[in-house]
C-alpha cells in the first residue's frame, strides 16, 4: 500500500479536519492511506518522510507578503522550502505558489488576487505536455481564494496553467514539484466549509458570504480533482514493484 503525507501549515482543528475530508475525495485515497501532519507552531516539523510515495501541502492563512514574519512563519517557510525540488513528488494548493516563487526568486503581489469563487483555468503549452496536467481539457473551472499572485516566475519555474484572471494559476518546478493557485482539493461543499473558516480573512465581504456559496453550486470541479488524483498516480509509478495498470510518464 502507497502512503501519502498531508502537512497542514495552518491553525485549528476544525479547519485541519474539513481539509483532510477534502483531499481524501478529491484524490480518492482512503484514510489509511493519506496521513495528516500539522505545522501550526514555531516548533511543528516536517518529521520523516520515509515511506511516503508522495506529499501534499495543503492552504495556510499566512501571507508572503507580510512585512515582519513571526516565529511560526518563520518555521513553516523553512519546513516546506526544504521540499521544493526534493526526492519525492510534491503538490502544493494555494498558499504553496506564493512561498515556492519567493523562495526561489520570483516576485509575488497582489494584482491578480483572486475572491473566494470559481475561476477559469487554462493549460499553457508546457501544461498540455505535464504528466498531471496534460490529460485534462485546455480550459476548465476551479475553485479558489486568495490575495497573494505570481508577478514574475523564478527561474526555476514554468508555469502550467494560466487563466484570464490570475496568470499563474499553477506551476511545477524540477521534475516533480507542483503547486496550485487554486484549491484543486475543494468542490462546493468542501469550499462552503472552509469560506466558513475564514470570514474576516480578505477572501470575501461578510455580507457575500451566502450568494458566493449559492453561485458554487454547479461548478464542476472533476478535472481539478483529476490532479491530485494524477499526482497519486505519478508517485505511485515511481515506486519500483507498482503493479498499477497505467503509469504516466515522469
Amino acid at each position: 500500500m502507497s502512503l501519502f503525507l498531508l502537512l497542514s501549515p495552518r491553525r485549528g482543528a476544525a479547519v485541519a479536519a474539513s481539509e483532510y475530508r477534502d483531499f481524501l475525495n478529491a484524490t480518492g485515497l482512503r484514510s489509511e492511506q493519506l496521513e495528516q501532519r500539522m505545522l501550526d507552531s514555531a516548533e511543528s516539523r516536517v518529521g520523516s518522510l520515509e515511506g511516503y510515495a508522495g506529499i501534499f501541502v495543503g492552504g495556510s492563512s499566512l501571507n508572503m507578503t507580510t512585512p515582519v514574519y513571526d516565529a511560526w512563519q518563520r518555521t513553516v517557510i523553512r519546513e516546506l522550502s526544504a521540499l521544493i525540488d526534493g526526492p519525492l513528488p510534491v503538490f502544493f494548493a494555494c498558499f504553496g505558489t506564493a512561498l515556492i516563487t519567493q523562495v526561489l526568486g520570483g516576485e509575488i503581489g497582489h494584482e491578480y488576487g483572486e475572491k473566494a469563487g470559481s475561476s477559469q483555468v487554462e493549460l499553457t503549452e508546457a501544461g498540455r505536455e505535464d504528466p498531471l496536467f496534460g490529460s485534462l481539457p485546455s480550459s476548465f473551472m476551479a475553485l479558489t481564494g486568495h490575495t497573494e499572485c505570481v508577478l514574475t516566475l523564478p527561474p526555476q519555474a514554468v508555469a502550467v496553467a494560466s487563466g484570464p484572471t490570475c496568470p499563474v494559476q499553477a506551476l511545477r518546478v524540477g521534475r516533480h514539484t507542483w503547486s496550485s493557485q487554486f484549491h484543486a482539493e475543494m468542490n462546493p461543499e468542501g469550499m462552503a466549509s472552509r469560506m466558513s473558516f475564514y470570514r474576516n480573512h480578505g477572501y470575501f465581504s461578510e455580507d457575500e458570504y451566502d450568494s458566493i456559496v449559492e453561485s458554487l453550486r454547479d461548478v464542476d470541479t472533476q478535472h481539478a480533482h483529476q490532479i491530485l488524483r494524477n499526482f497519486v498516480e505519478y508517485c505511485r509509478c515511481l515506486i519500483p514493484d507498482y503493479t498499477g495498470k497505467v503509469c504516466m510518464p515522469s
